[in-house]
């Protein structure tokens, strides 16, 4: 199992990036998907979570109405555009294979950064 997260950078508040996270090794189209983060000196924080067919998706409240999760199980991509960027959004981003059965996730990738500065 390989996750590639890519697509980080330095914005400004109120910019916008798109994430990309490549996925092989296992059947993209049969596992659900997160995408969680951490910001410097904090745990871990779940952001955004997509069913396997792109039936459902879910967000946390911090990102509700500014980030949209979706996937592309044909190129076995997942993406989070993320809108209206603020300082609390800075942190390292993984995307991470959700656990069949569980809300755990048992995969994640080395992460991208994302720095939202003036």
């Amino acid at each position: 199992v390989q996750l590639v997260e890519s697509g980080g950078g330095l914005v400004q508040p109120g910019g916008s990036l798109r994430l990309s996270c490549a996925a092989s090794g296992f059947t993209f189209s049969s596992y659900g998907m997160y995408w969680v983060r951490q910001a410097p000196g904090k745990g871990l924080e779940w952001v955004s979570a997509i069913t396997y067919d792109d039936g459902n998706t879910y967000y946390a409240d911090s990102v509700k109405g500014r980030f949209t999760i979706s996937r592309d199980n044909a190129k076995g991509t997942l993406y989070l555009q993320m809108n209206s960027l603020k300082s609390d959004d800075t942190a390292l981003y993984y995307c991470a294979r959700k656990v069949a059965g569980s809300w755990s996730w048992d995969y994640w990738g080395q992460g991208t950064q994302v720095t939202v500065s003036s």
